[in-house]
């Protein structure tokens, strides 16, 4: 039975391809192609459907809103191919399908693995930013050892994370549908079977498994390196707006990485401290962020 991708109405947005070198990539752009763009970047295990209740908002108010599904996530294509997932390759491939849209004056909104990603691009083309929108993420070289969660521990060693991800689906059924919000009422059934659709399969996990085995143990290693790239190119973005919104609830990204490190490179930013959300701050808070980004788009 084929999937209807518009689950009910909830995502009624006509889907747009780009052909990267590693497959076929999906992603919404609606709105009037003049706006100011707002780029929208997933982490893991999401896709651009996160973004389901910002994209209306933005283009009812004149703004285009682009919100890409990362190769293996979403409506894009799936190779059961660990090397296709690294950080460094999603962080090229979204640089060239933003690239092929020849973007002036955006605002990136960026979560969880979509950091590194979204601001990859970002800070590889700063003529092309107008202002930066961080939800609990990162793009820091970590400056000590990192301290995982038991689940994601779990996920990393061999073979147990191959049954954990790719055979019981959890880092779906119990980080996003449950740890990872806190107001999980809001995850309908619909909502629900729109984030497992994309991947019913073992071999279709592939990529949502890689993602927690490219994070960092510490400082030192290619995803590390990576970071510090990107943390260094921020400079080049430090006069511009930027507005952050952070769960104060996310067992990943804690208080301090916004105190210690965003603040650190972004000590003038707006900060609204969400004391009520989780992880997946899209679903449990996106009434708060939303007038906090249209707000960011008006300065």
């Amino acid at each position: 039975m084929s999937t209807d991708w518009s689950f009910g109405g909830s995502w009624p947005y006509e889907p747009k391809w780009f052909d990267s070198a590693d497959g076929r990539m999906h992603y919404v752009d609606e709105g009037p192609r003049d706006a100011k763009p707002v780029v929208m970047v997933h982490g893991n295990p999401t896709w651009s459907y996160l973004y389901r209740n910002f994209i209306a908002p933005l283009t009812d108010a004149g703004h285009r809103a682009i919100a890409i599904d990362h190769l293996g996530f979403g409506r894009s294509e799936k190779p059961d191919d660990e090397a296709l997932y690294t950080i460094a390759r999603h962080v090229e491939r979204a640089d060239a399908l933003l690239e092929s849209l020849d973007l002036a004056e955006a605002t990136p909104v960026v979560q969880d693995w979509g950091g590194p990603i979204g601001l990859g691009w970002a800070t590889r083309h700063p003529e092309r930013i107008r202002s930066l929108m961080i939800l609990n993420t990162f793009a820091h070289r970590p400056p000590e050892k990192v301290k995982l969660p038991a689940p994601l521990v779990a996920f990393r060693t061999p073979v147990v994370g191959e049954v954990m991800v790719k055979g019981l689906n959890m880092f779906k059924r119990v980080f996003l549908f449950r740890a990872g919000v806190t107001k999980p009422e809001r995850l309908t059934r619909q909502v629900k079977q729109a984030y497992l659709a994309p991947h019913p399969s073992w071999s279709s996990r592939t990529p949502v498994l890689v993602f927690p085995r490219q994070i960092p143990a510490g400082p030192e290693g290619d995803v590390s390196d990576l970071l510090a790239e990107i943390e260094a190119g921020l400079d080049a973005l430090a006069d511009r707006p930027v507005s952050i919104c952070w769960a104060m609830k996310d067992i990943a990204f804690t208080p301090e990485v916004l105190d210690r490190l965003w603040l650190g490179t972004f000590p003038d930013a707006d900060v609204t401290r969400i004391e009520d959300a989780g992880h997946y701050l899209q679903e449990d808070a996106y009434e708060v962020i939303v007038p906090e980004l249209l707000k960011l788009l008006d300065r």
